[in-house]
């Protein structure tokens, strides 16, 4: 429960913080209404055209009955949308990250010298950072559907889906989140994506405790936008919990066996 409560802090810290350094604030809203405006207009095609999809991907019920054939189109044309708003929900921030890749790192890096020394960065082209960020957020989206996809089609299953599902899809949701709003900070650790993920799962609850909150909130329209800033200032307060700051990071000079002793719950 200790862990929870200390995620859903690290959130409530990050947003404060933002709050009170407007012009960092600013800065942090331009990449998630980006990513908005171009998420929204994607939603509204996929709305229009649930229908004709629903329709494409069911010539066999052409010869049915109108009431059941409407019935099955329908409920396909629900899957369809239901599928591409739980895809935006989890593709969201993933998206909002790779645009502002510049805006967030800086952002990040902020957070952390305000809180008492920060890592340096590591000494990359652009073009390289955005590539690498890009890979991961691919390789964390592909567990993200694996996990989501299942529970999309629970949703349809009588009770379960009204009750234990939409939960779960929060958690699911919520942990993915945390993964992705955390690789800003763990990044300039230059931590890989598959060590990224051992290291949020290590501390679940946190993760949970961070995630599932801000999850929740982004599925009310434009709330993602106002709260993305202070959730990359809290992802960088979270890493600062999941990870050992006793290493100085690369290049400092400490041997690979040294540093990997203090990484902690890393290991």
């Amino acid at each position: 429960m200790s862990d929870l409560a200390t995620g859903l802090r690290c959130l409530g810290r990050g947003q404060r913080w933002v709050a009170g350094h407007g012009r960092w604030y600013g800065f942090g809203l331009i990449p998630a209404a980006i990513a908005l405006v171009l998420y929204a207009a994607a939603l509204v095609l996929l709305g229009l055209f649930a229908g004709d999809l629903a329709a494409w991907a069911t010539p066999f019920a052409d010869d049915w009955d109108p009431a059941w054939r409407t019935l099955l189109r329908v409920s396909v044309a629900v899957l369809v949308f239901a599928g591409g708003l739980m895809l935006a929900v989890l593709s969201f921030t993933a998206v909002t990250l790779l645009i502002g890749d510049p805006f967030y790192e800086k952002l990040s890096e902020k957070v952390e010298e305000c809180e008492g020394g920060c890592p340096s960065a590591p000494d990359e082209p652009l073009w390289r950072g955005l590539w690498r960020s890009a890979c991961d957020s691919l390789y964390v989206l592909m567990w993200a559907l694996l996990f989501a996809a299942p529970l999309l089609l629970l949703g349809f299953v009588p009770f379960l889906g009204q009750t234990v599902v939409p939960l779960a899809g929060l958690a699911v949701s919520g942990f993915f989140l945390t993964v992705e709003l955390s690789s800003v900070a763990l990044q300039r650790r230059e931590v890989p994506v598959r060590e990224r993920m051992r290291l949020v799962r290590g501390r679940l609850r946190l993760a949970l405790g961070f995630g599932v909150p801000l999850a929740a909130a982004f599925l009310v329209p434009f709330v993602a936008v106002f709260l993305m800033p202070g959730a990359v200032a809290g992802a960088a307060l979270l890493v600062r919990e999941l990870y050992d700051e006793t290493w100085p990071g690369p290049g400092a000079g400490v041997p690979e066996d040294d540093r990997t002793r203090t990484l902690g719950p890393y290991r």
